[in-house]
């Protein structure tokens, strides 16, 4: 368990605070970039801060703090023109650095004196089909071109906020033990009060032992699942979560990098960003990606329980917006959230004393290729087919298509004799 102090620490994620700090070392998806392109300004909070992020006539982007400096109105409502924003109110325009280049009543106004009127500003950037933003001090790292957003393949994004902290969901990700409980026996369960199958490929996931690697971008989570071997890919190669607030997980044609983004203390961003590449379906040049919301409570105000990501989410916000960690009691197969949190203390220790935390890209680069299963539990292609019934997926409007193109990939392979 953890003092309240620690709790603290570990979970507020505003300015000045520790992990505030160190949340501010990252770039985040803060838009998609297709509402840009619909409508060029949007507001967004981030790490409890409030912000304009918007897309320049000449096709670049930038974020801003959303009050104008001049007299506090809102930035989203500004004038986007070729070369920066202007304030809807009195005119004053900023470029995406944030400098104030023009004074619409005081045209005269001396350089000087402008240069005192900035708004503060990140650095907006678009990447796989996301608007991404760094707020945090110069130099800004890159942005990291991790696979899921380079790769070829068809992009499906379902989304959602959810009212709990974002710690709570990423200590999640090195839970393994709960995909056998929440996602086999109470999904069991579940479907059994509603008369429906249980889905084969998240039923029997029994754990005989699990591993917890740290590695350059955060931790490679294994399980070994009783029948398997140790050759087998849940074992051998794994899964990350991807430091500070990713998980990479996947397989069998179908990959998720699933993305909680911290809104402010008691508010995430949750992103299922998914790509359909299965061996076999010819995916080249198709470069849709697809945005939609997800459900999780119904018009009673009761959790959505029967797909997976429903399940997580009730786990993750019946914990409460902010999870009380003084009262927990954590046992063996808890010694992955041991790890997540060992990371993030020395995280808030590195940046204490000047230092990158772990995952922070400084380097320019293609792509980073980061360790995933291709076979999911050793199942073929009927896993991503139960993935889109009962997970998120069945909220897309491309389900029925992307279900095609598995099974006929599936069929293409079998052709050929490649299982």
């Amino acid at each position: 368990m953890l003092t309240k102090e620690q709790n603290e620490e570990l979970t507020q994620v505003g300015p000045g605070t520790p992990m505030g700090e160190v949340l501010r070392h990252f770039w985040y998806p803060v838009a998609f970039v297709r509402e840009l392109d619909e409508f060029p300004a949007k507001r967004t909070r981030l790490l409890g801060e409030d912000w304009a992020v918007f897309k320049t006539g000449d096709g670049s982007y930038g974020i801003v703090d959303e009050r104008c400096p001049h007299r506090g109105a809102s930035m989203v409502y500004g004038i986007v023109e070729d070369d920066g924003l202007r304030c809807g109110y009195h005119g004053w325009k900023f470029d995406t650095d944030g400098n104030c280049v023009e004074i619409l009543a005081e045209p005269d106004s001396s350089p000087k004196f402008r240069e005192s009127c900035g708004v503060r500003a990140g650095r907006a950037q678009a990447l796989g089909g996301l608007v991404w933003a760094y707020i945090g001090a110069d130099p800004a790292p890159e942005l990291p071109r991790y696979e899921a957003y380079v790769m070829e393949g068809v992009r499906d994004v379902g989304h959602t906020v959810i009212p709990c902290n974002w710690l709570q969901i990423m200590e999640n990700s090195v839970d393994p033990y709960h995909v056998e409980a929440l996602h086999g026996n109470y999904f069991e369960f579940v479907a059994a009060q509603q008369g429906t199958p249980m889905p084969e490929s998240f039923g029997g996931n029994k754990h005989e032992k699990v591993a917890f690697d740290p590695f350059e971008h955060g931790i490679i989570k294994r399980r070994l699942l009783e029948g398997q071997s140790e050759e087998s890919d849940d074992w051998k190669v794994g899964h990350p979560l991807v430091f500070p607030y990713k998980m990479w997980v996947g397989g069998n044609g179908v990959y998720q990098m699933q993305i909680r983004v911290p809104v402010d203390d008691t508010n995430t961003h949750v992103m299922f960003y998914t790509v359909h590449a299965p061996d076999g379906a010819d995916v080249s040049g198709d470069d849709r990606c697809v945005d939609y919301p997800i459900e999780w409570i119904d018009d009673d105000g009761r959790f959505i329980v029967d797909y997976i990501e429903g399940q997580d989410i009730m786990a993750w916000v019946t914990q409460g917006p902010v999870a009380d960690r003084t009262n927990e009691k954590l046992t063996k197969s808890d010694v992955g959230v041991l790890a997540c949190r060992r990371m993030f203390r020395e995280a808030i220790d590195a940046v204490c004393e000047g230092n990158d935390p772990v995952a922070v890209v400084r380097e320019p680069h293609d792509v980073i290729k980061l360790p995933l299963e291709r076979s999911k539990f050793g199942r073929g292609a009927g896993f991503a087919i139960d993935w889109i019934n009962d997970g998120s997926m069945r909220y897309s409007p491309l389900a029925e298509e992307m279900k095609q193109l598995h099974l006929g990939a599936a069929a293409a392979r079998e052709e050929l004799g490649d299982s």
